[in-house]
This record gives C-alpha cells, structure tokens and sequence, in this order.
C-alpha cells in the first residue's frame, strides 16, 4: 500500500513539475529569450523536464528517511540577455513556475467541488495539496529557488549577482529550514488558509 501510495504520489509530482517548468520556458518565451525552445523545454512532455535523480530517487528516499519527499526537475535555462527589461521580465519568468502550480490547485478545487464523495475525490484532494505546496515552497527566497528569482529582481546588480550564487549552498539552507520546522510552521497554514479561499477547507487532510 505505502509503495502504491509513493508511486501514485510521484506520478502527480512529475505531472505537477511538468506543468510548473514549462510555465517557466513559456514566460521566458514570450519575453523574447528562446533558450527554452532551443533545449527543447516548451513541451508538456514530462520526460523532457523530469531529472532522474531529483524527481524520483530523491523523493523516494527522503520519504523513507524523513517521512515526507523533497525533490527538484530540471531547471529551465534562461537567458536575461534577451529581455528587453531583464530584471523585471527574470522575475515574471520566476513567478510563473509556482503561479502555474496556483492556477492547477485551483482548476482541481472546482472538480473537487462537482464530484464530492468520488472515486476521484482522495486523488483529485492529493494534487491539490502538491501543487499548493510545490507553489509555495518554490517561493521561498533561497536560490535556486523561484523566489530567489523574484527577490533578486528587486536587488542592485552586484548584490543580485552575489545573492543567487548562493545557490551552491541552497539545498543545505532548505533542510535546516525543514528541520526547523518551516512546513509546519508556515506551509501546512497557509495551505489550510487556501483550501478556505478556494472553498474547499472541509476536504483539509490538515
């Protein structure tokens, strides 16, 4: 049952990623940089976005050591030179990834809503509650992380150029963060405050 669970939970995550990395490459698009087209990143196809290591392994054994799974796709590579405005257009292109994972909560809220008491409901309540949290936990200001992106937007060059280099150590910064009890402290609640704002606090596994 837990590795049925696992797996089912690893389908969504990828589904979830997919969605949130071509966002990424559809914005960056759109502003002028085809970067993400040339490496073949404008495509809902998840096997052009999942990573191997960070999609699957990683969160399957985070899940059996600390009991909840952490992971990562690959990065869309991004260009700024190609923006007309790179500071604010790099900042849209970072908003997109977890506005994209909003959006999808939300679309599945409503179905969750039409079909109450479905097969479909534990399911349709489960990708919900990854994409919220794949949203919010990428709008963390930890680089590599979308929020990074968003800060550094709002920061004078040399300093922006500083900050995000700060993405070596960003993974180490993540887990005493999770140590310190940040998804139970901020997370959970605020997935909770959505579940109400989207209608749905009654379906909260929280």
């Amino acid at each position: 049952m837990f590795i049925l669970s696992l797996l089912t939970f690893i389908v969504i995550l990828i589904v979830s990623i997919t969605f949130h990395e071509y966002s990424h490459g559809w914005v960056a698009y759109r502003l002028g940089d085809p970067t993400p087209k040339n490496f073949g990143r404008l495509t809902l196809n998840p096997l052009a976005h999942i990573d191997p290591f960070g999609t699957v392994i990683l969160p399957i054994i985070f899940s059996l050591v600390l009991g909840f799974p952490i992971g990562y796709a690959k990065p869309v590579p991004v260009n700024p030179r190609y923006f007309k405005n790179p500071k604010k257009d790099f900042m849209w292109v970072g908003i997109a990834g977890p506005l994209a994972n909003f959006i999808l909560a939300f679309v599945l809220s409503v179905f969750l809503r039409m079909l109450p008491g479905s097969g479909f409901s534990d399911l349709l309540l489960l990708a919900i509650v990854v994409n919220l949290i794949l949203a919010l936990f990428n709008l963390i200001p930890i680089p590599p992380l979308d929020g990074s992106r968003i800060l550094a937007s709002f920061l004078p060059h040399k300093i922006s150029y500083s900050y995000l280099k700060l993405q070596l150590y960003g993974f180490i910064f993540i887990i005493i963060l999770i140590n310190l009890g940040f998804f139970r402290w901020f997370i959970i609640p605020a997935v909770k405050f959505i579940f109400i704002l989207f209608g749905i606090e009654g379906y909260s596994p929280f």
